[in-house]
């Protein structure tokens, strides 16, 4: 009786989640690859976004003009893809490497890119305890002091959304790195600039690059050292530091 009770729980679980996830992305179009109800009140009430096929072969003939990739991002981006739109806006910054707009636009499309994967990586993570969720209990898979092997299908099962959470956090990592990129050439650009230095900061830290964090906030102490932030900055370098991350 264990077992059907778990899988019944484990399901209701999983569809409370999963309702909730799907009201998140259709309600505030959670990500940049989600159109959300303030979306499509934009798109309704018309923004002057060309359309997709329009921006593409004004690009085509045009593909030095900055505008014409600006278009095409914005295309994209009313579309709800983001993967078009990084596209784009990496076609503007390589006209324009130091546009800071495109750069600040495309270090945020690359964070609206790692919070997609991280949470298909999430929901995957929920389909793996409801579809196979003894697998998710080693102690159940002892009878008798003696190791049980999974079923097939389980096994199938806990591969293949084993693999896809891999996959997805992979991206996750990846997209984060490149979103970190942005910030640094936007700082290199204004290397004088505190907020900048806090953007690269802030960046760095969600990424899990302390160093780079770490960085970034003492540029910021260095270059506002009275700013109503400055306290708050030299605590989360505490942090840091006590986690081992390495001084710039």
């Amino acid at each position: 009786m264990f077992f059907p009770r778990l899988r019944r729980q484990a399901k209701w679980v999983f569809l409370f989640l999963a309702l909730v996830f799907g009201l998140g992305f259709v309600g505030f179009g959670v990500g940049a690859g989600g159109v959300g109800v303030g979306d499509i009140f934009r798109d309704a009430s018309g923004s002057g976004v060309p359309s997709i096929g329009d921006a593409e072969r004004n690009l085509s003939e045009n593909p030095a003009d900055p505008q014409a990739h600006r278009d095409l991002a914005n295309a994209y981006e009313a579309a709800g893809d983001t993967d078009g739109a990084i596209e784009a806006l990496e076609g503007l910054v390589a006209l324009r490497p130091r546009n800071a707009d495109a750069l600040r636009e495309l270090a945020g499309l690359y964070l609206a890119k790692a919070s997609e994967a991280q949470q298909r990586a999430q929901i995957a993570q929920l389909r793996a305890a409801y579809l196979a969720p003894a697998a998710s209990i080693p102690a159940l898979n002892q009878l008798g002091g003696r190791v049980v092997a999974p079923d097939p299908i389980t096994d199938a099962v806990t591969t293949r959304l084993s693999d896809a959470i891999q996959v997805a956090f992979a991206e996750a990592q990846d997209a984060s790195a490149r979103s970190v990129d942005m910030y640094r050439r936007i700082a290199d650009a204004s290397p004088r600039d505190p907020g900048v230095q806090l953007e690269l900061a802030q960046a760095a830290e969600g990424a899990n690059d302390a160093a780079t964090a770490i960085q970034a906030y003492e540029r910021f102490l260095r270059l506002a050292p009275d700013d109503p932030t400055a306290p708050e900055v030299r605590r989360i370098l505490r942090d840091l530091r006590q986690r081992g991350g390495a001084t710039g």
